[in-house]
């Protein structure tokens, strides 16, 4: 694989529509080593506007049955660490040849996306050809010039690019805003390591409009894949996420109830119900617990080859086309394009077809390995971080009541540790399972779910 993708050389216009004209432009972390996404927006007079999704073209250098598709396709996806990063495609591939950079010609598929004045998608083509990034940027650079804030890089692009891209995304969040679909709130942590791998410090990642705008896109790219796809006949793989289970959704309502809020009953469930809990525990002290109890009661999402929906993202036909560099999915749905549209050799082969549902199951299982490797490291690094803190104080949250004691989440880091019962006090404690609550014999001290603690 190692050796393919060393003899690689960059891909020529032939046989491709060329696009460098386009005023595409990627906008990724401020440490992005890739970039397989790119966009572009022109608004018009009746409102609505058009919308480009340009992504690269792994396909490409990435042919059916070749040693650097059975170890993608073994691989899965790339998985990301604080130190480091295993990718799917060798460095050569995914840092170079095949991402976006700014001010070269690559190869890439794109997908030109109609809307109207309401946000909604009307029509899309899909086109495989050459593009010229006109610039990288970053989402703080991206977000400080939609601002009024440009730099020396955004301010020649405000005019023509900046301000069409925000204008189609205001298209679409109204759009998303009818569709309604999971809003949940949970911030993501950033850890910072020093160059000798120690725990600097660790944060939350900010979230800006110029994230939402890139997802926004990124789903109606996705989506316009799933559908063109259908149109064509051809074989997929559907990014599935079914509806939550009974079970789980008792379980959350108990413990919205115990909270003082309600999660309607008796009816089919949608995305709108969930969307309307989360709101009234939006700023309150159980804000988080109801976030994370309504993401524990939701059904892992999964590929497959037949759809069945995508519950969370409230969405008929989904499949996961813009990330062909880190995701072995996106490069099944390029092919499935490409044979589709008869845009070359390198399309689906039959072997793909044949192993469809096998290749679902794999990189569905190579998906949670990656998350939960990316969770432990996480989890080991703030255990590093905070060893040398034995004995600090700590504001935070109770995450948790069992009835041996009491999680509590740390503000700071948003950590997890345990305040074993017998720490708590010397009383002794009832265990309320359905109030989610620790009850004092003697003082009738309530310790619950959601509670402001120091530590």
């Amino acid at each position: 694989a190692m050796a393919q993708a060393d003899a690689a050389q960059p891909a020529s216009i032939k046989g491709r529509e060329d696009l460098r004209h386009l005023p595409l432009v990627t906008i990724d972390p401020s440490d992005a080593r890739d970039h397989d996404d790119a966009v572009a927006a022109e608004l018009h007079e009746d409102g609505g506007a058009t919308i480009w999704v340009a992504i690269a073209d792994v396909a490409h250098y990435v042919t059916p049955g070749s040693a650097l598709d059975r170890e993608a396709r073994k691989r899965g996806n790339s998985t990301y660490f604080p130190d480091r990063v295993v990718p799917m495609l060798p460095d050569i591939l995914s840092g170079d040849l095949c991402s976006l950079h700014e001010g070269v010609d690559r190869p890439m598929i794109a997908v030109r996306m109609r809307l109207d004045a309401q946000g909604n998608k009307v029509s899309h083509s899909f086109h495989r050809g050459m593009m010229r990034s006109a610039a990288s940027l970053s989402y703080e650079q991206a977000q400080a010039a939609a601002d009024g804030n440009p730099d020396d890089q955004t301010a020649p692009l405000l005019h023509n690019v900046i301000e069409p891209l925000w204008g189609a995304y205001a298209l679409l969040k109204a759009a998303r805003d009818r569709r309604q679909p999971l809003e949940l709130d949970l911030p993501e942590r950033k850890i910072v390591l020093t160059p000798d791998g120690r725990v600097k410090s660790v944060n939350f990642r900010d979230r800006f409009d110029a994230h939402k705008l890139i997802e926004e896109f990124m789903v109606l790219a996705n989506v316009a894949a799933a559908e063109e796809l259908e149109r064509l006949r051809r074989p997929l793989l559907y990014r599935v996420h079914e509806e939550p289970t009974a079970e789980k959704l008792d379980a959350l309502r108990e413990v919205a109830e115990a909270s003082g809020f309600t999660l309607a009953k008796g009816q089919v469930l949608q995305t709108r119900h969930l969307n309307r809990l989360l709101a009234q525990a939006e700023g309150s002290d159980f804000d988080e617990l109801i976030n994370m109890t309504a993401l524990r009661s939701m059904q892992q999402a999964y590929y497959h080859p037949e759809n069945y929906g995508h519950f969370g993202l409230a969405l008929r036909s989904y499949a996961h086309f813009t990330s062909p560099i880190r995701r072995y999915s996106d490069l099944i749905v390029h092919r499935a394009l490409i044979l589709g549209h008869k845009w070359g050799n390198d399309g689906l082969s039959q072997w793909d077809i044949e192993n469809l549902g096998e290749t679902a199951q794999q990189i569905s299982e190579t998906e949670r390995r990656s998350m939960a490797a990316e969770r432990d490291t996480t989890d080991r690094y703030l255990a590093a971080y905070l060893a040398d803190r034995v004995g600090a104080e700590f504001s935070g949250r109770i995450s948790g009541v069992q009835k041996f004691g009491a999680f509590v989440r740390l503000d700071e880091t948003g950590a997890d540790g345990l305040l074993p019962i017998r720490e708590i006090g010397r009383e002794y404690f009832h265990y309320d399972p359905d109030r989610q609550v620790l009850m004092g014999s003697e003082t009738e001290l309530e310790i619950g779910v959601g509670q402001r603690v120091t530590v």
